[in-house]
């Protein structure tokens, strides 16, 4: 019979995406046979997560400062924003090494079917945003999804104003795929093929 810290340890890992209960239970036994150190940096770590990183008040990337590191950072180009739907895309485009350029998380995107809509999301700090700033073009980088291209469609519709160039990201990228398990080559690609919308 396991004991109870064991069983709250599997339960709780089990929730986690991709874990079902038999990987739960080796990620438990596994970490009970670990030196303690090694298993309260682990604790310390998701602590941290939860206590430092916080929303950063421009882009809506997650950092542990405000503005975060890319905003914060006079290399790069302010004039262009990619618009992307979660951090995980930010990563991934930032690990292509090809932007030099500011972003926008949308934190999801438009799904009417599952009750999400605009104001679910970042899209009128987006709009506030580039009425309020130097921006000359805005990069839709959604996913190519029958979700994605909808929130591209709409996005462009909301950014609709003139000096203002709106692009989406060229299909690189696989429809129906999603660029945080794209290949560094392929966002590259869907990056520097970017076309009108």
């Amino acid at each position: 019979m396991q004991t109870e810290p064991i069983q709250n340890l599997i339960q709780e890992l089990s929730k986690l995406p991709g874990i079902g209960e038999k990987t739960a239970e080796r990620l438990a036994f596994h970490l009970l046979s670990r030196q303690k150190d090694e298993v309260l940096r682990l604790a310390d770590a998701l602590r941290d997560l939860k206590e430092q990183v916080k929303s950063c008040g421009s882009c809506y990337n997650t950092s542990d400062q405000d503005p975060c590191a890319i905003c914060s950072d006079p290399k790069r180009d302010r004039t262009v924003v990619c618009v992307v739907e979660q951090m995980q895309d930010l990563w991934a485009i930032e690990k292509s090494g090809s932007y030099r350029g500011l972003y926008h998380v949308l934190h999801g995107r438009l799904a009417p079917l599952d009750g999400v809509g605009p104001e679910h999301l970042t899209i009128s700090k987006l709009v506030d945003r580039v009425r309020k700033g130097d921006v000359a073009e805005v990069i839709l980088a959604t996913n190519p999804t029958m979700e994605g291209d909808a929130t591209a469609y709409y996005l462009r519709s909301a950014l609709a104003a003139p000096n203002l160039r709106v692009t989406r990201i060229a299909r690189g990228v696989p429809a129906g795929g999603s660029l945080e398990y794209s290949n560094r080559t392929i966002v590259a690609d869907a990056l520097q093929g970017r076309r009108e919308l």
